[in-house]
């Protein structure tokens, strides 16, 4: 494959605890995974509309975040497709969520908005200063670079137009 397809973005801010969740998951994906030529991995920080780019470029778009879904801290949710359209537009509990809508939403008016879309969450427990996830997030890295995977392989998987 020429092109990478998926893009699986990482934001947050590490510097405050379970706050950068997502950077750290693209972190741990990038040491075992970084050789996948169908796959770009970015560490999107706070968000920026600088990576309505990236989006663009992209059929295929993973987003990994702290998520507040009122579940035990460090539980992994995955929201795909219209789920994570629903989930954006709901409550809007992560402080991340109204700039991925705006940058969603540039996508979407220049055509490139992704088909295939999801939003890997973890519910934080602490957002306050601090360069490292409270135990029970980090424990969930893992489980969420194996639902990043898990995406990436269901959707290589099909063969119709990723857009």
């Amino acid at each position: 494959m020429d092109n990478p397809t998926t893009l699986v973005l990482g934001i947050g801010n590490t510097l405050l605890t379970d706050e950068g969740i997502g950077i750290h998951v693209i972190h741990h994906l990038e040491t075992d995974y970084s050789d996948r030529p169908d796959v770009t991995f970015v560490d999107g920080g706070t968000l920026s509309f600088t990576l309505a780019e990236v989006v663009a470029t992209h059929p295929r778009l993973i987003v990994v975040d702290a998520a507040y879904t009122g579940s035990d801290p460090g539980t992994v949710s995955c929201f795909e497709g219209d789920a994570m359209d629903r989930y954006l537009k709901g409550n809007r509990k992560s402080v991340h969520e109204v700039g991925l809508t705006d940058l969603l939403d540039i996508a979407r008016l220049s055509d490139c908005y992704p088909k295939s879309r999801a939003l890997v969450g973890i519910e934080p427990q602490n957002m306050d200063w601090g360069e490292q996830p409270t135990p029970p997030v980090a424990a969930a890295i893992p489980r969420a670079a194996a639902e990043v995977l898990r995406l990436i392989e269901q959707w290589s998987d099909t063969t119709d137009d990723p857009r």
